[in-house]
């Protein structure tokens, strides 16, 4: 039983073999300059832009960090920073068009990808798998709908 992989590992280890994946096609797309640190910050970016503080906050990461990130991406053109309009002090982090086009090649593997389990799994353990991932989601992602913020 102790040689038995933990549900947080089984988790991990087909996220981690979908992001190199999905790295490698970026790479391949010519999006090779920016890492999954800087990724995992871009993904929390809202629709109309995020605080830095919140991308952090949701990422997990120091202020400085997360700053430290975006300017990166800002300098590879993935990320812009344009005023906040319900507060002239602070700034919003956005998606540059760079992000998006990124975003479309990303989005590809994955679902390439997701069709790849399904034919592995069958298409009914697929449906649970994701039933069961997103009931999970209520009580570990406080960003999720509905979630505390």
């Amino acid at each position: 039983m102790s040689s038995e992989l933990n549900t947080g590992v089984l988790l991990f280890l087909p996220y981690r073999a979908l992001e190199n994946r999905v790295f490698a096609a970026l790479a391949e797309a010519g999006f090779d300059d920016f890492t999954p640190a800087q990724a995992r910050v871009m993904q929390r970016i809202g629709p109309h832009g995020t605080r830095l503080t919140d991308l952090a906050e949701q990422a997990q990461v120091t202020k400085q960090t997360a700053g430290f990130l975006v300017d990166q991406l800002e300098k590879a053109g993935y990320v812009r920073r344009v005023p906040d309009p319900t507060d002239k002090r602070a700034r919003l982090v956005c998606v540059a068009e760079k992000a998006s086009a990124a975003k479309e090649v990303a989005d590809a593997v994955v679902a390439r990808v997701e069709r790849e389990w399904e034919e592995h799994l069958g298409r009914l353990r697929m449906r649970q798998l994701r039933e069961a991932l997103t009931l999970l989601r209520e009580i570990t992602d406080p960003w999720a709908p509905g979630g505390e913020e």
